[in-house]
């Protein structure tokens, strides 16, 4: 078994992203293996798992990169009539963060539902404004992540960068930023390279897959994933970039050829 949190010293993989996967990529692989199986990988850790199982990521010395719970997909941020029911769950949640070295907590927007963009923007910068100040002072980051409107998210309201750069910026605190994921923004806008470099400051973190059919990063799909790992390299980002795909053959087969892919010194 794995040396507890404070006495594991974490394998970690060649090259200068430090990467992590959503729990999908490895298929239905019970959590304690999948912990065991990622550590042996050098990865960092596992986005989207909930306090409950924090201690298992712990215990393999691997980091719960981004914690869910701030918002829904399609009941989110969007709207101020919403914001009573997930200010004081996401207060809670940026404390336990702060306490288990979680980095990230992710936000959803929700659905527009009719509503103009430019008013669910203030909407979100509005929550955003009651979350800052203790977002800043536990150094927990809130993400408000890019989904596609045109394929599996009908209707969400952050499906242009310019939305998400908007809240970044009205909001005005380093610990608002966007979960760049670039399999919905390849489908709603591509020119993931230059988007990504001209708006780095506002990225706080990254999701990956193939596109179409949210797969394996391979030769059946439309994106160059090595050429855009180097290209974050060399642009200088500095956050997680966590795999977000569903295995189509063996998981861990895939999620090895994935790793490489990813490896740029």
């Amino acid at each position: 078994m794995a040396a507890s949190a404070q006495d594991a010293t974490p394998k970690r993989r060649p090259g200068k992203l430090k990467q992590a996967i959503c729990p999908g990529a490895l298929g239905k692989m019970s959590l304690e293996d999948k912990c065991k199986t990622i550590a042996e990988l050098g990865l960092y850790g596992i986005d989207l798992v909930g306090p409950k199982d924090w201690p298992t990521l712990q215990k393999y010395g691997l980091i719960p990169t981004m914690c869910p719970g701030g918002g829904t997909i399609p009941v989110g941020l969007n709207r101020v009539e919403n914001h009573d029911r997930f200010e004081k769950p996401v207060h809670d949640l940026i404390d336990q963060c702060a306490v288990a070295k979680v980095p990230n907590l992710i936000g959803l927007v929700g659905s527009r539902a009719k509503q103009p963009v430019e008013q669910g923007i203030e909407n979100c910068v509005k929550f955003c404004n009651k979350i800052k100040s203790h977002l800043e002072d536990k150094q927990v980051t809130f993400c408000i992540e890019y989904l596609n409107s045109k394929v599996n998210h009908p209707d969400y309201d952050f499906d242009h960068m310019s939305y998400g750069v908007e809240v970044c910026k009205r909001s005005g605190s380093s610990r608002v930023r966007i979960l760049y994921d670039m399999y919905h923004v390849q489908i709603m806008e591509g020119d993931i390279i230059r988007m990504a470099k001209a708006n780095l400051q506002y990225i706080g973190h990254l999701h990956t897959a193939g596109n179409p059919g949210r797969h394996e990063m391979d030769d059946s799909q439309e994106m160059n994933y090595r050429g855009i790992a180097k290209a974050l390299v060399d642009m200088g980002y500095s956050g997680y970039i966590s795999h977000e795909y569903s295995p189509t053959r063996d998981p861990l087969t895939s999620l090895k050829e994935t790793l490489a892919i990813f490896d740029i010194a």
